[in-house]
């Protein structure tokens, strides 16, 4: 009853508010709106009003406040301004949007609560989809790598299956980068510096070869010492985490031989090197967040390469584009996973196999490679009719492969390393293994899709579309645990087939927008979402209970499909002479089958089940405001609720743990007596219904004031941001301190100073001014021991650069 009478009043709520912030302006007389132009500096650009932003929300170059859908956009200046150098950074500046940090260098990225529950999984693909330059990244490691020459960042709310296809339940984020241009020659140098040895360096090239032909190259750099650093690491007194030394760069060159055709071509390179990431156990009884007691050195390597064609084609019915993509990703992650000292992890397990007084469990190798190629062709009407359109065909081609060694044990032999992949069998060192696993998975799919907007009158619009998407999985796998390898000859690990999977799904879009003044604009819509199913590697191979006992609550050889079904109501709107802008949105979802990673009953059996029904909805504001031609504000706020609404008893790799021990057959204690072990843990299944959406924080918003200014003979900048990022539950366990990730408020200011004529700057960014430790994510590792971590934001940043534009 509470959900219900909750539910009514938000909708309510909603719907007032939407209609308010229309109709508040319908009666005045507006201009018509202006065309859309680049995004201007948050800051101000001396202009009085707001001009427009143009988006590719809708496969077609559109202003914002004409997109029947929520979206937002990042412009450089405000990344900048943050010192948002990669995704993580947007985290509390997009409403409903929450990049959490996973083990290794994996970033889970979730809009409006749906994302995804089956972290370094390489089965699985993400909830919300990310694209460079209208290129899909199969990888959600590579998500990681830093924004290279960003003209903007767009985040679309809300499923996107139609245009965007499958991985686009949540939304879709659309990384734009700036284009090579035969306008002129320019470019722009940047330096900096600042604690925990802080470097920056960029610079950025636009050179016209030609009338026709144009190349743009960029470069950057960042590199700083760790945030914190752990304390028993041999032959280190500090060993940084959190640390940072990456450089990137990207060459591109447009070619527009007729004044209807181009080409362009693009490649980004991204290279990671460090410790790896501060993940620091809640168990540590360090009360200083940034000094983690951990004993094992961590590694962080990621490099990606992306390279992208498209050809551009205007013709007198259509514009007719190509769009190619061909990428690689290589990803070494190795952490403590533990995340103690062999001494304080001993003595925080229950562990009466040994009295050694020392027990741990470390990962020195999860590699990842992926390997996908994809192509896209659609066609976008051309002129100013009644019916617009778009429709198009992509193929996906994608190869995963992981590797992955772990080490628990009580000995003193704690800093062992990975095994080669073709380690003999009988090699003495594979005993040594807790679990080793080597497989791959290829994806192929291709989806054909269609979105018209007829305009009924002049002020009221229909969109409806359609998108069919077919996903085929197959696979390679194999795996070993406690130091026995299956294997009478050759490689320990000797993967074998897994079989493969298909998955079929339409998806689809009906909304109706209305103009009631040229300056405001309602909509509503129907959405749906899709996320193709696939296959457990591990419970095909039989290597879980279902394969051993057939019992009908563990882990499947397959897991289903997910969908969400949106309905959402919006309004965007231009107030006081352009000078305010407020777009609200009110939505509800339905979501069937979320996926999600569960414990098996059997150890080492995990895989990916489905929980069967949840509901998700909300509100959310995004408002500017410039009152003065100096002075600007941005804010924006999102209150969103969601639980699961039918039974399902999931089985926590925490509690799966507990009853193990409790039962009396600890760590590898298991296989002495495997079938009552597994009984014990199957017990420990707890039912879901009524437990909050994970990474949904209730509240979240923003609040950013921009004033420009003559001071002495230059231009003065200045900007202050409050970010709040509510608490959420991390997974859908929702097990009290486990799970319970803590909210945080940061504030982060710049100062810009542009001497006259000498088209340069001067600024000072102070980033989490009051040095808060906030937590980003509260991890609790899925696999091994099943611990627990917390990962930070950053703590205060002082950076003073310089720059020059030409």
């Amino acid at each position: 009853m509470r959900t219900k009478s909750t539910f009514a009043y938000a909708l309510a709520s909603g719907i007032s508010l939407l209609a308010f912030t229309s109709a508040a302006h319908a009666a005045e007389t507006a201009p018509a709106a202006a065309a859309a132009e680049p995004a201007p500096d948050p800051a101000g650009d001396g202009q009085s009003g707001l001009t427009d932003i143009v988006v590719t929300a809708e496969r077609r170059n559109v202003s914002l406040q004409q997109a029947p859908l929520s979206v937002s956009a990042i412009t450089s200046d405000t990344l900048r301004a943050g010192n948002v150098t990669d995704i993580t950074g947007l985290n509390g500046t997009v409403p409903g949007l929450v990049i959490a940090k996973s083990g290794g260098g994996e970033r889970v990225i979730s809009i409006r609560g749906i994302g995804s529950e089956t972290p370094e999984n390489t089965n699985t693909q993400p909830g919300v989809s990310y694209h460079i330059d209208g290129v899909y990244i199969f990888n959600s490691i590579a998500a990681s790598a830093a924004f290279i020459d960003v003209a903007q960042v767009e985040v679309l709310r809300g499923p996107q299956g139609t245009l965007f296809g499958q991985g686009s339940t949540g939304g879709t984020i659309n990384v734009v980068s700036i284009e090579p241009s035969t306008d002129a020659l320019k470019g722009n140098v940047n330096a900096g510096f600042g604690n925990y040895n802080y470097m920056e360096g960029s610079a950025a090239l636009n050179v016209p070869v030609t009338d026709t032909l144009a190349i743009r190259g960029a470069f950057q750099f960042t590199k700083h010492d760790g945030y914190a650093h752990a304390t028993e690491v041999p032959g280190f007194k500090k060993y940084d985490l959190d640390d940072q030394d990456e450089t990137g760069w990207r060459l591109g060159a447009k070619w527009q031989p007729l004044s209807n055709l181009s080409i362009t071509l693009n490649t980004i390179q991204f290279s990671s090197n460090t410790n790896g990431p501060a993940q620091k156990n809640i168990l540590d009884p360090e009360p200083d967040p940034r000094i983690l007691t951990q004993d094992f050195p961590g590694r962080s390597v990621v490099k990606t390469q992306l390279y992208t064609g498209v050809i551009k084609w205007d013709t007198a019915f259509a514009t007719i584009k190509s769009i190619t993509g061909y990428q690689k990703l290589h990803s070494e992650q190795a952490w403590d996973a533990d995340g103690l000292d062999t001494t304080l992890f001993y003595q925080n397990t229950y562990n009466p196999v040994s009295y050694t007084g020392v027990s741990y469990d470390h990962v020195p190798l999860w590699a990842s490679d992926t390997k996908s190629w994809s192509q896209e062709l659609n066609l976008t009407s051309n002129g100013n009719g009644p019916f617009q359109w778009v429709l198009g065909g992509v193929y996906l081609h994608s190869e995963n492969s992981q590797y992955v060694n772990e080490y628990r044990s009580d000995d003193d032999n704690f800093l062992q390393q990975a095994l080669p992949e073709d380690t003999a069998w009988n090699d003495p060192l594979v005993g040594n293994l807790t679990y080793a696993e080597l497989s791959s998975i290829k994806r192929e799919l291709y989806a054909v899709f269609a979105q018209g907007t007829y305009a009924l009158t002049d002020s009221l619009k229909l969109t409806a579309g359609a998108r069919y998407n077919h996903d085929k999985s197959s696979g390679m796998y194999d795996s070993m645990s406690g130091g026995v390898s299956d294997q009478t000859s050759g490689a320990y690990l000797q993967p074998a087939s897994t079989g493969s999977r298909s998955d079929h799904a339409w998806t689809g879009k009906v909304a109706l927008d209305y103009q009631i003044t040229p300056s405001n604009m309602v909509y509503i819509s129907y959405t749906r979402g899709f996320k193709p199913g696939g296959i457990n590697s591990a419970s095909s191979a039989c290597g879980g209970a279902y394969c051993i006992f057939g019992w009908e609550d563990s882990i499947k050889p397959t897991y289903k499909k997910e969908t969400v079904d949106s309905f959402e109501i919006g309004s965007k709107n231009r107030f006081l002479d352009d000078t305010l802008q407020v777009n609200a949105s009110a939505f509800l979802y339905n979501y069937k089958n979320m996926q999600f990673l569960e414990e098996d009953p059997v150890l080492y059996g995990e895989g990916i089940s489905n929980a069967p029904k949840a509901r998700v909805y909300g509100l959310e504001l995004e408002s500017t405001y410039a009152p003065t031609d100096h002075l600007r504000f941005d804010a924006s706020m999102s209150w969103l609720e969601g639980e699961f609404t039918s039974h399902y008893y999931a089985l926590d790799p925490n509690n799966a743990a507990s009853a193990q021990n409790a039962a009396g057959f600890p760590d590898y204690l298991f296989w002495t007596n495997f079938y009552a072990a597994s009984l014990a843990r199957d017990a420990a299944r707890e039912d879901i219904k009524g437990n909050r959406i994970p990474k949904l924080p209730r509240w979240q918003g923003n609040i950013a004031a921009t004033w420009n200014g003559e001071v002495g003979p230059g231009k003065l900048t200045a900007r202050a941001q409050l970010i709040y990022r509510g608490k959420y539950q991390y997974r859908l366990f929702n097990e009290g301190a486990v799970d319970l990730t803590p909210s945080y408020t940061q504030v982060n200011t710049m100062l810009k100073y542009e001497p006259e004529g000498t088209n340069a700057d001067i600024t000072l960014r102070v980033i989490n001014l009051f040095d808060k430790n906030g937590i980003n994510s509260r991890f609790s590792d899925p696999y091994g021991s099943a611990q627990v971590m917390d990962t930070y934001i950053p703590p205060r940043q002082l950076i003073l650069s310089v720059g020059y534009k030409f």
